[in-house]
């Protein structure tokens, strides 16, 4: 995964276009360098899996 796909992904799942999205281990890094950067960083959360895997869902309201 690069920054680009993780960019499109992250507004794919603001958007609705998809109810979650799977991010695996080997991509994990890149996916976060670009999650972080986001003004909307907040309204997304990251559930992990065995494994070092992670599914994020993004929030209406923000978490604290």
């Amino acid at each position: 995964m690069n920054e680009s796909i993780a960019a499109k992904l992250l507004d794919d799942l603001r958007d609705g276009n998809i109810a979650e999205l799977f991010v695996k281990k080997e991509d994990f890094l890149v996916f976060r360098s670009v999650l972080v950067k986001r003004d909307d960083f907040k309204h997304f959360r990251g559930i992990a899996q065995r494994g070092g895997h992670v599914i994020y869902h993004y929030l209406k309201e923000p978490r604290s």
